[in-house]
């Protein structure tokens, strides 16, 4: 297990090109660290500096061993550091079936001399491996490959895993197929991660900690769920996605309507129905633009979930016809994207207590077990709307 008090930090700052970066940075040495930013923001630099596959003056200390040090020319190269690296191309060798492309990584380990703290047999089982040890890479579909890529790299036994974009070239389907897959890696591994990516919902779903980054530069750094509530961060965020999460705790399942019932501090959430052991904590994606607002609560109506609040901060762009509205639910906060007309009809400002409306088919994709829990019964039948 990954010590508490243990951290990466890290320091680069240097020019390739015409692209200058100025990043510095400390997370601890557990959980799952996203570099987030816009394509060219700088952060495939930084895991590569981190790797030691590029060089660019700084310092890099990973749990109090010094990776890099130009004061004191220190600089392991990668080989000496015990990293494994996911990238967006899985990078099988071509000639070997699956179950030697997974060896190769516990091979590496052997020659470091790095006792195993990682079993081939557990991270089979725990990637979904078995069924596909004699298949050649070539016959495997993009999430599957990505899957063995995440595999090998385990399997080298490394102290840190990096991973750099490692959905971005999958469609919707494979992606779907391989976060669940990437989140028992963060619930039953404690190995810790950066993760880099520039799609937000990515993040919200996998990440405890982000570090945003625009133009080479840091923006902001902390746990995910605090700086998806910034609104001042919308232009790095995102409009179309933005959005808060929110941990709720499952409390039954209606099998007659296919809807599974969470509780979020005192207030009541439904959902399309979900396979979860009741007790079970969830993450919930909840985007601005799924919320809307009303300062009484409404009757007869078809959205199932009225949550009370309290507009916390409202941010209104010049010549924008929307305006970004944050909202207190105790013990959490939503975000609602409405139009600035509606800011002024219903008077809405800091303190208006409010009612936070949102659809359960919201919670399409955006939910996951954080905590584990007895087994859980599958459900059947239609979503609900």
């Amino acid at each position: 297990m990954s010590d508490s008090s243990a951290s990466i930090h890290a320091s680069f700052t240097g020019t390739l090109g015409r692209f200058s970066l100025d990043v510095a940075f400390e997370t601890p040495m557990q959980g799952i660290t996203a570099l987030f930013g816009a394509s060219g923001c700088g952060k495939s630099t930084m895991l590569r500096c981190i790797a030691g596959l590029q060089r660019l003056p700084g310092r890099l200390v990973v749990d109090d061993d010094i990776w890099q040090d130009d004061e004191s020319g220190i600089f392991l190269k990668p080989h000496k550091r015990a990293i494994g690296v996911v990238f967006q191309e899985a990078s099988l060798f071509p000639h070997l079936a699956v179950g030697k492309n997974l060896l190769y990584g516990a091979r590496r380990a052997e020659r470091s001399g790095v006792p195993p703290a990682i079993r081939a047999d557990d991270v089979i089982d725990l990637l979904g491996l078995g069924h596909l040890l004699d298949r050649d890479p070539i016959a495997l579909s993009g999430g599957e490959r990505q899957r063995v890529a995440v595999g090998r790299a385990l399997l080298s036994q490394p102290r840190l895993l990096l991973m750099d974009e490692p959905l971005s070239s999958l469609d919707q389907m494979a992606k779907d197929e391989i976060l669940p897959y990437l989140e028992l890696l963060h619930e039953q591994l404690s190995i810790p991660m950066l993760y880099v990516s520039h799609d937000i919902t990515e993040v919200a779903r996998l990440a405890d900690r982000m570090i945003i980054l625009s133009s080479g530069e840091k923006i902001a750094e902390g746990p995910v769920q605090d700086l998806l509530e910034r609104l001042d961060l919308q232009p790095e965020t995102g409009r179309f996605e933005a959005g808060v999460r929110l941990t709720a705790r499952v409390t039954g399942h209606d099998r007659n309507f296919s809807v599974t019932h969470l509780d979020h501090h005192g207030q009541a959430i439904s959902m399309p129905a979900r396979d979860l052991a009741i007790g079970a904590e969830v993450r919930l994606r909840i985007r601005a633009r799924d919320v809307s607002l009303a300062t009484k609560r409404p009757e007869a109506i078809s959205i199932r979930n009225i949550l009370s609040g309290t507009v916390v901060e409202i941010a209104q762009e010049a010549g924008s016809a929307f305006a970004e509205t944050l909202v207190d639910i105790g013990g959490g906060r939503l975000r609602a994207r409405i139009t600035c007309q509606s800011v002024s009809d219903l008077g809405l400002a800091p303190g208006t207590p409010v009612y936070a409306l949102v659809k359960s088919i919201a919670f399409d994709r955006g939910t996951l077990s954080v905590a584990a829990g007895p087994s859980a019964v599958p459900l059947e039948g239609n979503h609900a709307d």
